[in-house]
């Protein structure tokens, strides 16, 4: 018990030395010992690494799950050593209640059986970002997030201690500077009392005394100094571990790109599949131009243009010169004939299975002839290979000058 207490007290006498060192190194009234110029930018980059990638690392997290209360959920339960429940996203959500809607409709209608199509593809769309918000995590905020609560943690924890020692050898430059006052002031009054014996030996004792304290101090000074020199070095060794951790950075957020490059690609893939079945069904909606109110066919073309495109399925109207077959979106080869100019040569992106007869298969980095009819959807072209015709997607060609 006796051991304790004097360690309190030991603690509450550094606590306060410290204490008055830094309330008088802020009002002034005491000399502080500077960092050199190396060290002080080795900590400006070390808080601006630690608020970038804060900053960072909430945006991301907002990015990958804009719900706020999902974010605190997930956080408590990642605090609690817990497993995070899996989450319904909003993609899958969206289809569940479109399967459901196509069902109540009548999936055998033109209605039902689109709802149901693109339900699907919300569902690919919705599992895809769940691949992604998963991939994310792991390779981009998990490393962010060890940095901030394990490296961070360590850096500030030996500042903390640097800035103790700091304070702590300030002080003893303080009492040596004020023992070696007093000591010269001992020392200078026999001179001025050499015939009163009696001051004289107080005198002497005083100034024996002050030499005592000037070389104690100068013990504790030289301590200090070595523990300040030891944990200096321990923080800068630390600060420019930075370098590394940028460099780790780096790599995660190669990873992070490369994963939502990958997911933005399935997204475009799934929506072009989904066009692709789409199209097929033009003719459903053939109707739709003529039940077109008169107010909305006289619109004027300045409230059109405000407004957001919407795409829609075009209408394929029955043109005068143009087989039947293609105006009604079902194309019969034996009706095509090449125009008599406007062919173009064409490079084939991507492999492209035919959806049926109407339709030419595609095979990726081969050179077909393609060409537009009157009337014919702009999204598709035919394309020719030979003595084999059919429709061809756009978005699958590299048009040739």
């Amino acid at each position: 018990m006796e051991f304790n207490v004097k360690k309190l007290a030991s603690d509450a006498g550094v606590f306060f030395s410290r204490a008055m060192q830094f309330t008088e190194e802020k009002l002034g009234q005491a000399e502080k010992t500077e960092l050199d110029a190396h060290f002080e930018n080795l900590l400006a980059r070390a808080d601006c690494t630690k608020n970038w990638t804060e900053k960072i690392l909430r945006q991301t997290e907002v990015l990958l799950q804009p719900n706020p209360s999902a974010r605190v959920e997930e956080f408590l339960y990642e605090k609690l050593d817990r497993k995070v429940p899996s989450r319904v996203t909003n993609g899958e959500l969206l289809a569940q209640y479109m399967t459901e809607a196509a069902n109540d409709f009548g999936p055998g209608t033109p209605y039902g059986k689109t709802l149901i199509k693109v339900g699907e593809t919300q569902r690919r769309l919705g599992a895809a970002e769940r691949e992604f918000i998963r991939s994310a995590s792991i390779s981009f905020l998990t490393p962010l997030r060890n940095f901030l609560e394990g490296d961070w943690r360590t850096i500030s924890k030996e500042r903390r201690i640097l800035q103790n020692r700091r304070l702590d050898l300030d002080a003893c430059k303080a009492r040596l500077k004020k023992a070696k006052a007093a000591e010269a002031k001992a020392a200078a009054v026999p001179d001025f009392q050499e015939t009163r014996p009696r001051n004289y030996v107080l005198s002497a004792s005083a100034s024996a005394l002050w030499s005592d304290e000037v070389e104690k101090a100068e013990h504790e000074l030289r301590l200090t100094q070595t523990e300040f020199d030891r944990q200096a070095e321990v923080t800068r060794l630390l600060l420019e571990g930075i370098s590394s951790t940028h460099v780790n950075h780096l790599r995660c957020l190669h990873e992070f790109v490369e994963s939502q490059t990958n997911y933005y690609a399935q997204c475009y893939q799934f929506m072009l599949d989904l066009q692709k079945q789409l199209g097929r069904f033009s003719g459903t909606f053939v109707g739709n131009a003529e039940s077109a109110s008169p107010a909305a066919a006289t619109s004027p073309p300045v409230a059109a243009a405000t407004l957001p495109a919407v795409p829609t399925i075009p209408v394929v109207p029955t043109i005068v010169g143009v087989p039947n077959s293609v105006a009604e979106g079902v194309l019969n080869p034996n009706e095509v004939k090449p125009p008599a100019s406007g062919t173009r040569r064409a490079r084939v992106l991507y492999d492209y299975e035919a959806a049926d007869s109407t339709e030419l298969a595609l095979l990726a980095d081969e050179m077909i002839t393609v060409y537009s009819l009157p009337g014919m959807d702009p999204d598709w072209l035919i394309g020719e290979r030979g003595n084999q015709k059919g429709k061809v997607p756009v978005t699958y060609l590299e048009l040739l000058s």
